[in-house]
């Protein structure tokens, strides 16, 4: 294939940083190029420190070079912080100002957002263990408080430790009713947990102590899902609360390898048939339950993904088609180029031909500046409305024009302009977009709009007001969409969509009302685990009741079974199995039915519009709702990502980023202008492997901590673990130690078990000056965990994915990271010397590891004796002595024999008959017997 990657344009532009005398980043200089032969013009970020060198403000670079002309223009950040380094106010440009105080154990008290909502916690008294109770809310116009959380902890009972209840809480009254846990997993997995929600009429308000007032508030209906898990907490079985049971089976590294569905009443029927792994963790191939087989081709030097074939094979009772077959090409710093789908063939329309590949250019920021692509004829201009579907499926591709589309950024990385521009069908058209001139608010551009006035198009907190004239937006207290209006009226009810979430941001609500001409039509879904319930009514007649079994990710798939209670439509059958097969983001590209017939295909512009969307029949359209990125699709056009909505026709979000500045100064950013590298599960966060990879290391990193844990428990492996003990900790240590050696695996595991890698975890680019570094813990972040909601631990994306898809580390290693790094947190480990993993691919090399159990001699360390004494306790608390001997303990307990190989080469290393202690682990020793 021809590359579209020119590297000249990406010369002479390193990315600046400018310190001051305490080692503070004071600048950040960025060199700007679209086109080769281009000038490159220099972007400065600018950040100012207090005295005790705590970061008090920022500035991108467009709000800087204002700032120069007009001196009223304030940066897009500045903080205050109290006098331990704990941040008091922030004052954003985009969501405003808000104001936390805390208690003396530093825990959130009372918070101001920029809307004027207050916020006050409520814990138990001191002589207790401080637990939250409750959460209040009052907004500037309420007279009292609202309390909008109320959390009830279960006792001590008998009853309640056999459930590992105790401790625990119990019911969580919330914003969408009540939440109750049954019963919980030894590893705290949920297995037992009920749903109540609130009545559409009501407001949350759980205040007082009466309990049958509470319960008045909500419905009457109670949903139930039960779930089974495994020893190390991954889930076995899930039963949801209409019945449909879910079964899942695992490989013995804990990766899934088998998926069943069970729908209410009917025998079981398989998903996933079977998935294979590399020896570095990547998918190889998979099967799935419609006989469909993927399959999966990476490079060699780099593991990524350059290869994805999707065919029924010979076997396949419907005979063989390849339905799609997708090559992807990079640049050498992983963005994606080209896509070439060469299941589809190359065709002329109208003079033109058009070839089945998408290209991409970059700016030297790596920005996305052109696409090209394929679309329907007749699609018409980018909107909020979906396209009309192609209706049956096209024969062939001779319907498709191809098309250019370029994109402008200003200084600050916003979206100003997307051109679009189809010749052939004279499809061309540009969407303008109009950036406040105080932040980095904006909306479509309209006539009479200027950048003075767009500020009033959002409230104080950064919630944009309307999507277009007459469609206007209400915010609830926590910053959550509650309403759109689709249609006003003058006169008479509007057309609206309104929203419930829980207390954690999930959706659990969603209610479409159309007015007709006599009635109102209402189209409800309640979302719960592993379902959603879809009601629709006409007036007070029910016309349909559809179960919406969610598999979610099977493989490279996202399964939906769809069973109907009541008025299936057309001829459909009562139930259908929808696999949607996905691209590299996560977007729903073709769906098949369970006998692995086509039932749509869809294909995207970059940032999120339909560029083709065909079906074989109208009904069917009609029930796709998981779309781009992999999330879903309102009527209103918006995406839902949890956190946010967003706004494909401009590549928006619609409200500021809730987790302030980890995509950078600008709040509304999609995915930091490179929607075909990067995607955001969230609303968040964007990422591309980095957080499946830490998501990945970290299930197996808990695993290793588990066996190796149980491992230690049992009195009759004693012998080993000490064997194992001694050579990373010293040769003196006796087996007493052991109990609290299990007890630091313990608490590391209890720890790495909490971590969330959406939530904790700030992925970004590599640290400045080191691409080695992969992973940092923030310990004082860490210790304030419970009571503050920032990440704590920085991942440094571009270093991580280097790991991940090297096949001699994968994730592996990865968790090797993961353990590390929560050691640092959770037993205050220091990093004094590191195991070697490049000098001798495949393995670790100990040398300069175990070299401090014998450090030189000093002035207080002279004897050997007292040396040793000292080597053993820097040991001890040195990050990767802890991992890499947990790592050991799973090994021997996985495999004895290695407990030999490694007693072997370590004799041979203390009788210095080798110079160098190369140990390799038994998943390369059988790969590379393989």
């Amino acid at each position: 294939m021809i590359s579209t990657f020119d590297p000249t344009v990406y010369a002479s532009t390193p990315t600046v940083n400018v310190l001051d005398n305490r080692g503070l980043t004071v600048r950040e200089i960025a060199f700007h190029r679209a086109n080769a032969g281009d000038n490159t013009d220099i972007r400065i970020t600018h950040h100012q420190y207090d005295s005790r060198g705590n970061r008090s403000q920022s500035r991108d670079p467009r709000l800087y070079d204002l700032m120069q002309t007009d001196n009223t223009v304030q940066p897009n950040f500045h903080w205050q912080y109290d006098l331990i380094g704990t941040v008091l106010r922030t004052i954003s440009a985009d969501a405003g100002c808000t104001v936390t105080l805390r208690d003396i154990e530093t825990r959130p008290a009372l918070s101001i957002n920029a809307t004027g909502v207050t916020q006050t916690w409520q814990y138990e008294d001191n002589v207790l263990p401080g637990r939250l109770l409750s959460i209040s809310e009052q907004s500037a116009d309420e007279k009292v408080p609202r309390v909008i959380e109320r959390f009830i902890w279960a006792g001590h009972s008998l009853a309640q430790k056999n459930l590992n209840l105790a401790g625990q809480y119990i019911r969580h009254y919330d914003t969408a009713g009540l939440n109750q846990r049954s019963s919980l997993s030894l590893t705290s997995t949920l297995l037992s947990q009920s749903l109540q929600l609130l009545k559409d009429d009501q407001i949350p308000d759980w205040c007082g102590d009466n309990k049958s007032l509470w319960q008045s508030k909500l419905e009457n209906e109670i949903y139930i899902t039960e779930n089974t898990a495994d020893a190390t907490g991954a889930p076995l079985t899930q039963i949801d609360a209409k019945g449909n049971k879910q079964r899942l089976a695992y490989n013995v590294t804990g990766q899934l390898e088998g998926l069943w569905l069970t729908l209410q009443g009917q025998p079981e029927q398989v998903i996933i048939r079977s998935l294979s792994y590399s020896a570095a963790g990547q998918k190889i191939d998979e099967e799935h339950g419609n006989g469909v087989v993927t399959q999966y081709t990476y490079e060699p030097e780099n593991q990524r993904l350059i290869h994805i074939i999707t065919q029924r094979t010979k076997k396949h009772p419907f005979k063989e088609k390849l339905l799609q077959d997708l090559l992807y090409e990079y640049d050498p710093v992983g963005n994606r180029v080209s896509i070439f789908n060469q299941a589809k063939s190359a065709h002329f329309w109208r003079n033109q031909k058009v070839v089945p590949k998408n290209t991409y250019r970059y700016d030297s920021l790596y920005q996305l500046i052109q696409s090209t692509g394929h679309e329907m004829a007749n699609i018409g201009q980018q909107n909020n409305q979906m396209p009309t579907p192609l209706i049956p499926l096209p024969s062939d591709d001779k319907i498709y024009t191809k098309y250019i589309r370029t994109y402008s950024y200003d200084l600050g990385n916003n979206l100003t302009k997307i051109q679009h521009n189809a010749p052939a069908s004279r499809n061309i058209y540009t969407t303008e977009i109009t950036v406040s001139n105080r932040s980095n608010r904006a909306v479509l551009s309209q006539s009479a709009l200027t950048p003075e006035n767009v500020d009033a198009q959002f409230d104080a907190g950064g919630y944009q007001l309307a999507l277009q004239k007459g469609q206007n937006l209400s915010w609830n207290q926590r910053g959550e969409l509650q309403q759109v209006t689709t249609i006003s009226r003058n006169n008479s009810t509007a057309d609206k969509e309104w929203y419930r979430y829980s207390a954690n941001a999930m959706r659990v609500l969603k209610v479409n009302e159309q007015q007709t001409s006599n009635s109102t039509q209402q189209q409800r879904v309640v979302y719960l685990p592993g379902l959603e319930l879809r009601t629709t009514k006409s007036g007070t007649k029910t016309t349909e009741n559809l179960q919406v079994i969610t598999i979610g990710k099977a493989g490279h798939a996202q399964v939906r079974a769809l069973l109907w209670e009541k008025i299936n439509p057309g001829d459909t059958a009562r139930d259908q199995i929808r696999y949607s097969y996905d691209n590299l983001i996560g977007s729903s590209v073709l769906e098949l039915d369970a006998k692995s017939r086509i039932i749509s295909r869809e294909e995207y512009y970059p940032y999120g519009g339909t560029a083709i969307w065909t079906a074989r029949n109208q009904i069917e359209a009609d029930y796709k709702t998981i779309r781009y990125s992999g999330k879903e699709r309102d009527k209103t056009g918006l995406y839902y990502y949890r956190y946010r909505y967003y706004q494909p026709w401009i590549g928006r979000w619609l409200s500021a980023d809730p987790a302030g500045t980890v995509d950078g100064l600008n709040l509304y950013q999609m995915v930091r202008n490179n929607p075909i590298r990067y995607q955001d599960e969230s609303g968040t966060n964007a990422h591309d492997k980095a957080q499946a990879a830490f998501k990945e290391g970290k299930k197996i990193a808990i695993n290793q901590l588990k066996t190796a844990s149980s491992f230690l428990k049992n009195s009759k492996n004693n012998e080993s673990a000490l064997e194992i003990y001694k050579i990373f900790f010293g040769s003196h240590q006796e087996v007493d130690q052991l109990p609290q050696w299990k007890k630091r695996i313990d608490n590391v595991m209890h720890g790495l078990d909490k971590l969330k890698t959406t939530k904790h975890i700030n992925y970004q680019k590599d640290k400045s000056g080191s691409s080695s570094t992969v992973a940092d813990l923030d310990v004082e972040e860490y210790e304030k965990r419970s009571e503050r909601k920032n990440a704590y631990v920085n991942v440094y994306s571009d270093a991580l994915k280097r790991v991940y898809e090297d096949p001699l580390l994968g994730s592996e290693h990865v968790a090797h990271i993961a353990i590390h790094e929560l050691s640092h947190g959770v037993l205050h480990t220091q990093d004094h010397k590191y195991i070697g993993v490049l000098s001798h691919p495949g393995s670790h090399d100990l040398t300069d590891l175990l070299s401090i159990l014998m450090p030189p001699a000093n002035e207080q360390d002279k004897t050997e004796k007292q040396r040793r004494a000292t080597g053993s306790r820097k040991a001890l608390e040195n990050a990767d002595s802890f991992t890499l001997s947990v790592r050991y303990l799973y090994y021997t307990a996985q495999d004895p024999n290695f407990l030999l190989s490694l007693r072997k080469e370590y004799q041979e290393f203390s009788h210095k008959r080798v110079d160098r202690l190369i140990v390799t682990p038994p998943k390369w020793t059988k790969a590379q017997s393989g």
